[in-house]
């Protein structure tokens, strides 16, 4: 029986806070032409990444984890690469942005009680719409549309944005909250700023909303 402690989570499941960070900032993609993956990555939008002459790194905006291809870089085949999620606070707004840029993107779908539906979710759920996209080698990207995490994912005393975006994403929905917390008291609630901050700190967390 093994006596070393597993320092990776605490018993609510949640991280912990021992052991040396391990932060995941590359994954590599299989591609069958640079050059033509290059193109349309950075037709994405996305930002290329200063590498080594060998390796072609592309950052979408706002994330912590880039990716990369080169010749031989891996030896999975090309367009095996599948359920590559992109987290983003704006399905809608992001197959917008990526239909402008002429990249083919399905429409958006949700997922029912019977499987996957036609449209955005009706009550905007986290986690619940979907929309999907292909490289020209047919490696498989998912926007998946989150605004409020599962408990446990954030750690609430650390708060951030990855983009001004998402930050006037989080800014409008708890002006509409705020609204309606104001119609639910019946007074003008001088102290929003506070209500505001308090609300997006809790979204962010998994944690219940303020009413």
């Amino acid at each position: 029986m093994s006596t070393i402690e597993d320092r990776s989570s605490k018993k609510d499941g949640t991280a912990g806070d021992g052991g040396v960070d391990m932060k995941l900032e590359v994954i590599t993609i299989p591609v069958s032409d640079v050059d033509r993956a290059t193109a349309f990555y950075a037709r994405l939008g996305w930002r290329q990444d200063v590498t080594p002459p060998t390796v072609v790194q592309f950052t979408p905006p706002g994330s912590g984890c880039s990716v990369q291809f080169g010749d031989n870089r891996t030896s999975a085949a090309p367009g095996s690469a599948q359920n590559l999620f992109l987290i983003v606070s704006d399905i809608e707004a992001a197959r917008d942005e990526l239909t402008a840029a002429g990249v083919e993107v399905s429409d958006a779908y949700h997922l029912g009680p019977d499987g996957p539906v036609s449209g955005v979710d009706p009550e905007r759920r986290s986690y619940f719409s979907y929309a999907s996209f292909k490289d020209p080698d047919g490696n498989g990207w998912l926007f998946q549309e989150v605004t409020t995490r599962l408990p446990g994912r954030v750690d609430p005393a650390a708060t951030t944005y990855a983009s001004t975006k998402d930050l006037a994403g989080a800014l409008r929905r708890a002006e509409v909250a705020h609204g309606d917390h104001e119609k639910r008291t019946g007074q003008i609630d001088s102290h929003w700023p506070d209500w505001y901050a308090d609300y997006m700190v809790r979204e962010q967390a998994g944690t219940e909303l303020p009413s």
